[in-house]
């Protein structure tokens, strides 16, 4: 299990060192992360929660994005319906409706747990409209992005043993071929 942490550690901090960079993110703004810690032990989505999975990669993922103001929603497992756990400050200031649930390793997943127990004032919301996420095992978090969301390829593929997808948003086009497009907002 030490190897496969110690990957994970690693495999984290490049893939969020690349998304950051692409992303663009800006204080205040929002990241979503999907994340099967099953799938990072090297088992199938759903079927070996793994604490310390989940654990190494909050180690590196939740300093980095709170250092820059970020704020981080951590969906959860299909039991309850991909919910996510956000700062009560986050719900509040953007009008999310909070709604009654507490993660735990078998129904929310080792990952929205964890975050539970780190976030200063956790609580569950259905929807967000994040800026940025990264998908740790096939746990599909398009729902949690905004409109449209731009694939990001980091050089590395995966954390720990599962596969991982990453994605920025930008806004959309409008206008049409005589629209002409502010490069900073790509």
């Amino acid at each position: 299990m030490c190897d496969v942490i110690n990957k994970i550690k690693e495999d984290a901090k490049s893939v969020l060192d690349e998304l950051l960079k692409a992303a663009k993110l800006r204080e205040g703004d929002l990241f979503v992360l999907g994340c099967s810690s099953s799938e990072m032990i090297g088992e199938r989505i759903g079927t070996h929660s793994s604490a310390d999975a989940a654990k190494a990669l909050y180690e590196v993922l939740y300093p980095a994005l709170k250092e820059r103001g970020i704020y981080l929603a951590a969906q959860c497992c299909e039991h309850l319906n991909r919910a996510l756990v956000v700062e009560y400050d986050y719900a509040f200031a953007h009008g999310l409706e909070v709604v009654n649930a507490v993660p735990q390793a078998h129904a929310g997943g080792a990952s929205a747990t964890l975050a539970y127990s780190l976030f200063e004032k956790p609580v569950l919301v259905e929807f967000v409209s994040a800026q940025a996420g990264m998908d740790v095992g096939g746990t599909l978090i398009g729902m949690h992005l905004k409109r449209t969301a731009v694939p990001v390829k980091t050089s590395t593929r995966q954390i720990g043993c599962a596969n991982v997808i990453c994605a920025r948003t930008r806004p959309r086009f409008i206008g049409g071929e005589r629209a002409h497009y502010d490069e900073n907002l790509l």
